[in-house]
């Protein structure tokens, strides 16, 4: 029987997907995989499975995602399951509910897989907890990319006390003058978390106005985490690596 599987294979360790994402990717005919996904955690599919990269790239997203669209319909047609998987979570600015909805306009089942959000979990691994007493009692994610005739509004983020921005690379000097127009302090701490989870992982620390000046460089994919919880980074790295060293002991 055919079926749609949204999978969410979180940030990319293939530790951090879930015990039902294995399952259900060990089941999957077809398996359509984005960019993000890491090449172990595509491991985890069915061996004869087949695998179509499905990753899309500037200025063809709408071409990419209709693409996406047609496959679902063609394989489910000739009765097969299919695996959407996508890189975090499927439903936190993957367009994953997009495909759910198409899925059952044409009478397809649709289970979902729920994954762990590179926006939550990435900054916590790389030892910025997004709230924290005293310093952060909320948090907002944004993504930066948005569709050609909207813009973002980040005046509604300029009071959040951590702000995480997916897909926020690219247009980081925007981004950043936008919420200091917006009110938010240009001392403010920030981070860039490369490669997230994985062994080339890499953190650049610095200032929002640093960025809006243009002098912060980053590569993507990266989270981006703007607000005073960055600074704890520092403290909680030293006392990860001081309750590492003891227990080695």
């Amino acid at each position: 029987m055919s079926k749609l599987y949204l999978i969410g294979a979180g940030p990319g360790d293939p530790e951090l997907l879930t015990v039902k994402a294995v399952r259900l990717l060990k089941e999957c005919d077809v398996v359509l995989y984005d960019r993000l996904v890491s090449a172990e955690v595509l491991r985890l599919a069915r061996p004869d499975a087949e695998r179509i990269y499905v990753g899309k790239h500037e200025g063809e997203q709408e071409i990419t995602q209709q693409k996406i669209f047609d496959l679902i319909l063609h394989h489910t047609r000739l009765g097969k399951v299919v695996g959407r998987l996508k890189g975090g979570d499927p439903l936190v600015f993957g367009r994953g509910a997009e495909e759910w909805a198409l899925a059952l306009e044409h009478g397809i089942e649709v289970e979902l897989a729920p994954g762990i959000s590179s926006a939550v979990a990435v900054p916590g691994l790389a030892n910025i907890p997004l709230t924290y007493r005293g310093v952060s009692r909320s948090f907002a994610v944004a993504t930066a990319h948005c569709q050609e005739d909207r813009e973002q509004d980040w005046a509604c983020y300029a009071h959040v006390d951590t702000l995480v921005v997916l897909m926020g690379v690219k247009n980081r000097e925007f981004v950043a003058r936008s919420l200091i127009a917006a009110g938010r302090r240009p001392d403010e701490p920030v981070a860039f978390i490369e490669r997230a989870t994985l062994q080339d992982e890499k953190v650049v620390e610095s200032t929002l106005g640093a960025v809006a000046a243009g002098e912060v460089e980053a590569v993507s994919p990266a989270v981006f985490v703007i607000g005073e919880v960055v600074r704890l980074r520092e403290r909680l790295s030293n006392q990860l690596r001081a309750t590492t060293n003891f227990a080695s002991r």
